[in-house]
């Protein structure tokens, strides 16, 4: 009989001076060959139950492990995460922490280096995973110069590489792209079901992920963790991926795991929603006007002479794959990128010709990777620093803060904070400017539905206030939601511009799931179709 990969036995890690522990009492196994996905609100355990898995938790992190996590045979306890490396590969949330060389080849060999493979192995397993993850193209870049969802699949290209039993994932698609995201996942599930490798990932888009999944771990608010089947946990679990959303609004009695089985469901029970009717969105007053702006590096061209207009009051969505030139645009209106063009804020600023702390009034951008703005030892003093900076009275970020409804511990380090967790204190401290435009890169990254959900709730409140809102986003749940308009890049071109269910529901690589179930009606969410049904 062959034993499971993974073992957990009564674990209970507990960190120093926290009130109860991150886990409490774990007990499950995964099978060989099983892909499990670890699910649970932001900073419920998610991180630290993966920790476990390599040693990280408590060799590393610090705090006490009590119980026993036995991994291809191997307890945690008696193996350090460094012994463990030729049997368990581990990606983090932020792939460039983990990075050691300069270019693509070089990260993807050092960890077989490491494991003392001969060279020859070594360059074929090299070419071997650059094909797999669809790579190739970028195998003497330097990793800093590549985009975030680039870094990501390097970074997972690099564990892969070692070809360990068990693969640990920590958010592997949050900053892909969705064709990038499917290459990604499409190569890890051929991994398990060809290979046999067994693969555990954390990952706040369920929607991407869910119906590969053999099992799903829940981590819930009190640190205990409930394993079993996908269509049972996510009906009854606190967080709630398009199809169990749709499942709970209509009744169902358990969660379709992929758009072609709610699509049958739907069709026979012949359900039909009205098609919903959008107001035009408005095209004044203009509070961003972008005219001929261009952004190059070198003799790459990243924005390609981009002409746009957006009006205040509205939240635009910026889509497009990995390397299309969201990033750069954005931060070219910010004027953190050399550019040429017109950049006007309001119609008559151009943020890039204004000191900083001006700028910042007429343009605020919340970055990709939102520890970049982070560099206080305290959430406390981070958000008396920004009322500093800005001028505003005391106590306004820690205000703006509690808008998010995110409780996040005075003294705690950011360093320390979920990614999710991270990312709302950054959009807190820069929201503190009360800047007229108002632009973030990838903000859903890390957030679990229910922050996605204030977010977006933030957002709408933003723009009815006036603001001038645009959203670089992978995450089409998110954007079909909450953007008024969609614009779609393409090697540093617009090739869409367009009302969101427009562009969206013409689209197979942009669409919401909740979209492909019901089309040609077109419907963007689960809210659209309840009160169509109705």
């Amino acid at each position: 009989m062959i034993a499971p990969a993974i073992v957990l036995d009564d674990v209970t890690v507990t960190y120093p001076d926290a009130a109860a522990p991150a886990l409490s009492h774990v007990s499950f196994a995964i099978e060989e060959g099983d892909l499990c996905v670890v699910v649970g609100r932001t900073g419920t355990g998610k991180s630290t139950l993966l920790g476990t898995l390599n040693g990280l938790v408590p060799h590393f992190t610090g705090g006490t492990l009590a119980g026993t996590v036995t991994v291809a045979g191997r307890t945690t306890r008696a193996s350090r995460p460094r012994d463990l490396a030729d049997a368990v590969g581990y990606v983090g949330q932020n792939p460039v922490t983990g990075f050691v060389t300069d270019n693509v080849s070089d990260e993807i060999a050092y960890g077989m280096e490491q494991l003392g493979l001969a060279p020859a192995a070594m360059r074929k397993r090299v070419e071997e995973t650059l094909d797999l993850l669809g790579i190739a193209q970028l195998r003497h870049r330097p990793l800093l110069d590549l985009s975030g969802g680039q870094q990501q699949r390097v970074a997972i290209a690099a564990v892969l590489a070692a070809q360990p039993r068990v693969l640990i994932l920590d958010e592997p698609t949050s900053a892909l792209d969705p064709t990038a995201a499917q290459d990604v996942l499409g190569a890890i599930t051929t991994l398990v079901h060809e290979v046999g490798l067994t693969v555990v990932l954390a990952e706040h888009r369920l929607e991407r992920v869910i119906h590969a999944a053999d099992t799903i771990a829940w981590v819930t608010p009190g640190g205990t963790v409930e394993v079993g089947d996908p269509g049972e946990i996510l009906l009854r679990c606190d967080v709630t991926p398009p199809l169990a959303d749709l499942a709970r609004a209509l009744g169902w009695p358990r969660v379709h795991r992929s758009v072609r089985d709610a699509r049958r469901h739907v069709q026979r029970l012949e359900l039909t929603p009205a098609a919903p009717h959008d107001p035009p969105v408005p095209a004044e007053p203009v509070g961003l006007h972008l005219g001929d702006l261009s952004v190059s590096y070198g003799r790459t061209r990243a924005v390609n002479g981009v002409t746009l207009d957006f009006a205040a009051g509205t939240v635009t969505g910026l889509m497009g794959r990995n390397g299309a030139g969201k990033s750069s645009l954005l931060w070219a209106v910010q004027g953190g990128v050399p550019s040429a063009g017109d950049v006007l804020a309001d119609g008559t600023v151009d943020p890039r010709a204004l000191p900083p702390a001006d700028a910042r009034r007429a343009v605020s951008l919340v970055p990709q990777t939102a520890a970049d703005l982070l560099y206080l030892p305290t959430v406390a003093r981070e958000l008396e620093q920004a009322d500093a900076e800005t001028g505003a009275e005391p106590g306004t970020a820690a205000g703006m803060l509690a808008r998010l409804r995110s409780a996040l511990p005075p003294d705690a380090d950011p360093r320390d904070l979920s990614e999710g967790q991270r990312l709302s204190l950054v959009l807190a401290i820069q929201l503190t400017a009360s800047p007229s435009v108002v632009l973030l890169d990838e903000p859903t990254r890390g957030l679990d539905y229910a922050m996605k959900a204030r977010l977006r709730g933030i957002l709408r409140t933003l723009a009815a206030e006036g603001r001038t809102i645009v959203v670089s986003t992978h995450d089409v749940e998110f954007a079909a939601s909450v953007a008024d308009r969609l614009v779609v890049m393409a090697d540093g071109d617009v090739i869409a511009d367009g009302p969101t269910r427009e562009i969206a529901t013409s689209s197979p690589v942009f669409a919401p799931q909740v979209t492909k179930v019901f089309a040609p009606t077109p419907v963007l969410t689960v809210a659209e179709v309840a009160e169509g049904l109705r």
